[in-house]
């Protein structure tokens, strides 16, 4: 008897969809639909495991393996070296100019003059090591825990575990206006429940697809919504346990919410000429990793638990095996947006719950791989972090003489991901979630907290 009824619920759901009611590439990222998870609102404001010092991340992903040597990590022996044979190969002096900054004195490169200026707010990890040399595998890798299959993204797993601040947005937004090695992969929620998974917004007339109500109002959209609502809700009294419905249902209500709230978070007419101008934005453009870094900082403020950015996609990235003068303009694009960020940041006193991570996917030889160029190496590299919960002012860890391998203080990429949960409140031990019959977790069965870091 009540196959006539759940047909005409279906019906009336494809024609308001179909119609004018919500957009449907929204809602079919937000599909909450692994019935392990029980909850009506699978992305619901969670209390973490202990106090925190982070309540969200800001995550900044250089796509193509910056070189560290060119970075973050000077090596005099190596610029000492230069031309000489090592192992056989020939090893290529630090191509840029380093200098101390600040009070701390955390050598940095001339490529970044303006994030040099926040060197005591920043903790460069030296010693950081990954599992993979190749692009796609690197880049699963960093964002994922695992270089060789299909995992949740870090994004992902922070979604599951801590909810949202605000229902009308998503708990994991992705600002990438090109798709980088792993594609979507770097956002997906993969066996976590769907509503976990990393929703992009790119630049330019559509930034979500389907993001423009179709209604005539929102007043007849609002009444659209709630004759769903109470359409999915008679359904729901037949299967009380029916998860699959609830976050269905939940869906939707977080798509009509986004259709409001997303425009007025890209809408920066309101932004002064001042915070334009730190950014190194002009206004009304939407071009650059600045309009990336603004959105950023507005969806922080706005309660959204997780937002990377992708500076680049596969090609026309960091990935410098000509020559490394090929790092300047990548390094022009992002250093002031980045330095406007945490001076912006900082200003609204929203760094001190706000952990800001800098990474890529590999560093770069010490050899020459083309005339002036370096190739791909994952033995050791640089990253770093800065705000809440994190000691700045730092270098942690050192790579060898001439940047191979690790010296001192190895930071593996679990251990990297293990310590970014930690100052969110998550135990990276303890995060797990029930699949094919298995136990699973970012760090898979590895990872230390780098506690030397923390303030």
């Amino acid at each position: 008897m009540t196959r006539p009824a759940q047909f005409n619920r279906r019906a009336a759901i494809r024609s308001l969809v179909g119609g004018s009611l919500v957009m449907p590439g929204i809602v079919s990222e937000l599909l909450a639909a692994d019935a392990a998870r029980s909850s009506a609102n699978p992305i619901a404001p969670r209390l973490s495991l202990y106090p925190a010092k982070a309540k969200r991340v800001i995550f900044l992903y250089m796509s193509g393996g910056v070189s560290h040597l060119e970075s973050f990590d000077y090596k005099p022996k190596l610029a000492a070296d230069a031309g000489k044979k090592h192992n056989g190969r020939t090893l290529l002096g630090p191509q840029f100019k380093f200098a101390r900054h600040g009070q701390c004195g955390t050598e940095i490169s001339e490529l970044f003059p303006h994030l040099a200026q926040h060197a005591d707010d920043l903790c460069v990890i030296r010693s950081l090591k990954a599992e993979h040399f190749e692009h796609f595998q690197a880049t699963t890798g960093i964002h994922t825990g695992s270089w060789t299959f299909k995992r949740p993204s870090i994004g992902s797993w922070v979604s599951y575990g801590l909810g949202t601040e605000n229902q009308s947005l998503p708990s994991f937004v992705v600002l990438a206006p090109y798709l980088p090695y792993a594609g979507t992969q770097s956002w997906d929620s993969d066996f976590l429940p769907a509503a976990h998974q990393g929703i992009r917004v790119q630049p330019g007339d559509e930034p979500i697809r389907d993001l423009r109500r179709r209604a005539p109002s929102e007043e007849i959209q609002a009444g659209e919504m709630e004759l769903l609502a109470k359409m999915n809700g008679l359904h729901l009294k037949e299967r009380p346990n029916d998860s699959l419905l609830t976050g269905r249902m939940r869906a939707f209500e977080t798509a009509f919410g986004m259709q409001s709230a997303m425009p007025e978070v890209l809408d920066l007419s309101k932004e002064s000429n001042a915070t334009l101008a730190l950014y190194g934005l002009e206004r009304g453009s939407t071009k650059g990793f600045a309009w990336q870094c603004l959105v950023a900082r507005r969806l922080a403020e706005r309660g959204v638990r997780f937002i990377e950015l992708i500076d680049s996609g596969s090609s026309n990235n960091w990935d410098s095996h000509g020559k490394m003068e090929d790092h300047r303009p990548k390094a022009k694009n992002v250093d002031q947006a980045i330095a406007g960020l945490l001076t912006d940041l900082k200003g609204r006193g929203l760094l001190d719950d706000t952990l800001v991570v800098w990474t890529t996917e590999f560093g770069r030889t010490p050899h020459t791989d083309g005339p002036t160029g370096r190739s791909h190496h994952n033995s050791v590299f640089s990253s770093w972090l800065a705000g809440a919960g994190v000691r700045g002012g730092q270098a942690y860890g050192q790579s060898d003489d001439y940047g191979y391998d690790v010296a001192e203080n190895l930071v593996h990429a679990h251990d990297f991901h293990a310590t970014i949960l930690h100052l969110l409140g998550l135990d990276h031990e303890r995060l797990t979630y029930r699949h094919a019959g298995r136990d699973f977790r970012l760090t898979d069965v590895h990872g230390h907290i780098v506690k030397d870091i923390l303030a």
